[in-house]
């Protein structure tokens, strides 16, 4: 009997764990985008096409359906070509959704000798990593909210695939439910603040940080902006949304006052913290679990701007 019970409770523990994401699974997705490969995902090059096929096929491996159409790619013109945005969404058990976000593109190559691939490991491998993990995490789950992911494209251009999908007509069903979106900007490394920790662009404009931390488990927090001069909640993508009126920050781990990897060739696996980065994914989707329409509900207040 007492064998028994033991056994039940080893398959239990073993079935709990196995919903984490794994570092090993971290550290495949960020490395794959930012191998040499890639060649620094340059909007409107081959590699940067790659990019979208290799998200769509981790879209794929997580049942999302469609956002649009018969792709998970999303197309928009870029100088005269085709460029794709990569959406996917899983139904959770309300229509109300929450979206999570990051950008896939980063800066290419240079024409000096030497390492001259920009690999953009943390900015923004890492952030499409981030959403991925969630992907996987619910895999296998029926959340309370259903779930949006989109990764962006053309954001070092101007933030280009972000203004495209937001102004997509025929995703307007999905974004009238879309009650909040996390946009994922650079997680690479431990932030100032330690740790299992994020900040969170223009906390002072809704109450979306205070109600995730009402929430949050295994000591998961979000930090006030601590840069906020430098003005980064209207410098990424979730600024699209903003002008839509969706509830939209970007979360980010990036020390700036002391960041000497931004837009260098030296930013590639090297300075990722796949342990760090694991921890967050997981504590976040475990914070996730908990929020319901009920428990999170956040809103803009009237220092925002919307234009």
């Amino acid at each position: 009997m007492k064998r028994l019970i033991y056994l039940s409770l080893s398959f239990f523990a073993t079935s709990a764990f196995a919903q984490d994401v794994s570092e090993e699974r971290v550290k495949t997705v960020i490395s794959t985008l930012a191998s040499d490969e890639m060649k620094g995902r340059e909007i409107g090059t081959p590699e940067n096409d790659k990019a979208a096929e290799y998200i769509a096929k981790l879209f794929k491996e997580n049942n999302l359906e469609y956002c649009t159409g018969k792709s998970y790619l999303v197309p928009f013109d870029y100088q005269g070509k085709t460029a794709y945005n990569v959406c996917g969404i899983k139904k959770g058990k309300s229509e109300k959704i929450l979206g999570f976000s990051g950008h896939f593109d980063h800066v290419g190559t240079t024409e000096k000798s030497g390492d001259n691939i920009y690999n953009g490991a943390d900015d923004d491998a890492s952030g499409i990593t981030t959403l991925v993990g969630i992907a996987d995490y619910f895999k296998n789950k029926k959340p309370e909210f259903s779930m949006l992911f989109m990764a962006f494209n053309g954001e070092e251009k101007g933030m280009l695939g972000s203004i495209a999908i937001s102004e997509d007509k025929k995703l307007d069903p999905i974004y009238k439910n879309l009650s909040a979106l996390f946009n994922f900007e650079m997680v690479a490394t431990e932030s100032e603040f330690g740790e299992n920790t994020v900040f969170i662009t223009g906390d002072e404009f809704s109450d979306l940080d205070e109600l995730f931390n009402q929430n949050a488990v295994n000591g998961l927090k979000i930090h006030p902006d601590p840069y906020a001069k430098q003005q980064l909640f209207y410098r990424s993508d979730n600024v699209s949304f903003v002008k839509k009126k969706i509830i939209a920050h970007s979360i980010s781990t990036a020390d700036m006052s002391k960041i000497k990897h931004y837009h260098q060739v030296n930013d590639d696996m090297s300075i990722v913290n796949s342990e760090n980065m694991t921890q967050i994914i997981n504590n976040f989707a475990k914070t996730l679990e908990k929020l319901s329409t009920k428990n999170f509900n956040p809103k803009y207040n009237d220092k925002v701007k919307f234009n």
